[in-house]
């Protein structure tokens, strides 16, 4: 019996996309100069004229695509997401469709073909993220929710001559560059719709969205999807931001294939003076946790105006991929395990269907012994070790635990494989045992 939630079948292939769990975000734009959180121009309502110094001194002379994409294929992620187009409209690619591009920086290059280039040389997939949102756009209307002139009391004077519709054009044509001009595109990731903000939220009429589906599809069949465009349906993914769902993510109580996108810190953006930042620990169970509901994990760095990825960013994927280096297969192909399999405290399980082996994530390592309760522990485990290092683990079947000093352990009765366990946590981040499964 399969105990495993199954999505149904997405209208992108999303098939390599829950094999492969692990991707990097990049959210890299103009607002890597101001250096405080990629939403400073609507934070700060900095209008366009002073925000162009951004795009007078854009000029990332450090930048190489291929340390970047090496960092990633090192950190074990399988995919990227970059941010061709953030909300303040400035573009990473030499468009036909606006001069407020790269290519027209002190810089004067195109920074998105190296980086495809770069980051599929090291076997990762291709996504683009593109902002629905456009603060520079002579057409976008000015609305009093998100923007830089969100508090102003000239918005109606704003807005003379402004056409939305016009603005939707502008980011079609910009989407069918991007799907006709950099090769096959594995993910495409567009931010964001807000109608629920209030009358003039902007939806699925602001963006028609409905055509820029057909687009999408048309031109890229196979793309994977997210699910911001405000539509009902025709998405593949849906994507919970900065937060970790409690269980496998659903719509109308079905299972969903479903990615979680998190920051190292509290911004997208390079951020120079952010300091809550994830410890490399955290970020290992973030992506376990992930796994272990059946979910991806999309982990976004924010290059400097320099070009380069924040030391701190690249110490955490630098950490992360000594644990997947030995940890790698209790993470891809793996998704949650089969609900009869119920984890100890402080443990995350992870399942590979294909291999039929379960993965004991141990979030805190307990003295001595782990406890796996319930009787298909008992009866289909056939081999536990250390996923690290392949060291045997020793088992034994019980009724609720081992009893030390003649008490009785609680739980008593219920069936019980015990494993027991080195004293010493094994050198990483998060030990995990491997469980073969009998069958």
């Amino acid at each position: 019996m399969n105990t495993i939630p199954q999505p149904q079948p997405t209208p992108g292939d999303t098939t390599w996309f829950t094999r492969d769990r692990f991707g990097m975000f990049i959210h890299w734009g103009l607002y890597a100069l101001g250096a405080r959180h990629e939403w400073l121009q609507h934070r700060e309502q900095i209008d366009a004229d002073s925000y162009r110094r951004y795009f007078k001194h854009f000029d990332p002379d450090l930048y190489d695509p291929r340390v970047w994409a090496e960092a990633a294929d090192d950190a074990g992620m399988k995919y990227f997401v970059v941010t061709t187009k953030h909300h303040e409209g400035f573009c990473l690619w030499d468009t036909a469709h606006t001069d407020y591009k790269v290519t027209n920086t002190p810089y004067g290059r195109d920074v998105l073909r190296p980086m495809v280039d770069a980051f599929r040389s090291e076997g990762l997939r291709v996504g683009f993220y593109h902002s629905l949102i456009d603060w520079h756009h002579p057409d976008y209307l000015v609305d009093p929710y998100i923007g830089p002139h969100r508090e102003s009391p000239n918005r109606a004077k704003l807005n003379e001559g402004r056409d939305q519709n016009r603005y939707a054009d502008y980011l079609h044509a910009q989407v069918r560059e991007l799907l006709t001009g950099f090769g096959s595109v594995d993910v495409l990731w567009f931010d964001f719709s807000f109608p629920q903000r209030g009358p003039e939220g902007k939806g699925r009429d602001a963006w028609r969205s409905e055509e820029l589906y057909r687009i999408v599809r048309e031109l890229m069949p196979n793309v994977v999807l997210n699910d911001r465009l405000d539509l009902p349906s025709g998405w593949d993914v849906k994507t919970p931001e900065q937060y970790q769902p409690r269980s496998w993510f659903t719509v109308g109580g079905k299972p969903v294939v479903w990615e979680a996108c998190q920051t190292f810190s509290g911004s997208w953006g390079y951020h120079r003076d952010e300091s809550t930042w994830k410890s490399p620990e955290m970020l290992v169970q973030m992506l376990a946790d992930t796994v272990s509901k059946g979910g991806n994990l999309l982990l976004n760095v924010g290059p400097t105006g320099r070009g380069e990825i924040d030391e701190r960013a690249l110490d955490r994927l630098q950490a992360m991929g000594e644990w997947m280096h030995r940890h790698g297969r209790s993470i891809y192909d793996c998704t949650q395990a089969p609900a009869e399999f119920e984890p100890p405290r402080d443990c995350r399980l992870t399942y590979n269907p294909r291999t039929n082996r379960l993965y004991v994530h141990v979030f805190a390592w307990p003295f001595r012994h782990l406890h796996l309760t319930g009787r298909d522990f008992v009866e289909r485990v056939e081999y536990a070790q250390l996923l690290n290092d392949a060291s045997e683990i020793s088992m034994q079947e019980s009724t609720g635990g081992i009893e030390t000093a003649g008490a009785r352990p609680e739980g008593a009765n219920v069936p019980t494989l015990t494993l027991t366990l080195p004293i010493e946590q094994p050198r990483c981040l998060v030990p995990v045992i491997e469980l073969y499964l009998k069958g």
